[in-house]
């Protein structure tokens, strides 16, 4: 069968076409649709999540060196693929055992004027819970005794601490390693 014998046979085919089904779709009008994913993880007592955006992989706990001299909260630092880590602890307030390690690191990258910028920092997390979905509005405002979080959020009916990557570098400052 030829183009030209298609096209006969199609020609006395009404084909009705309403333009309007396509345009009844709205995203912003969808009001459930979560504005951001974040990661929940947990470090010490506490529970914290970062946005997704933020985390760049999460990785078994791996080799540290330990820094001599360093900070309380500067567990050391790793090589991830030929880049050297700094490892952060956000729970070190509490006092950690000696032989209770954390188990992940929850490396994150904090984005610079330029790629070359880039900071990777590891974060100790004892558990990692996974990933949940929040709207903006969902975020809470509480958190004046903790100045390196921006907010809390609720996941699996507890509260966990929003983490801010800017204020975080400035209360502990690994990255000038």
């Amino acid at each position: 069968m030829s183009f030209d014998d298609t096209s006969s046979q199609l020609a006395g085919v009404e084909v009705e076409a309403d333009a309007g089904d396509f345009s009844e779709f709205d995203p912003a009008a969808d009001e459930n649709r979560p504005e951001r994913l974040y990661c929940a993880f947990r470090a010490g007592r506490e529970r914290f999540c970062l946005s997704v955006l933020e985390i760049e992989e999460v990785v078994d706990w791996p080799k540290v060196t330990r820094i001599p001299l360093g900070p309380p909260h500067l567990l050391g630092v790793f090589n991830l693929r030929g880049t050297i880590v700094p490892l952060i602890d956000i729970a070190f307030t509490e006092g950690r055992h000696p032989g209770m390690l954390p188990k992940h690191v929850v490396v994150t990258l904090l984005k610079g004027a330029t790629q070359q910028n880039d900071v990777r920092i590891g974060v100790a997390a004892d558990e990692v819970m996974g990933t949940f979905s929040a709207i903006d509005e969902a975020l809470l405002d509480q958190t004046s005794n903790v100045p390196y979080c921006s907010g809390m959020l609720r996941h699996d009916d507890r509260l966990a601490l929003v983490v801010d990557l800017q204020k975080l570098t400035e209360i502990f400052p690994a990255p000038v390693i």
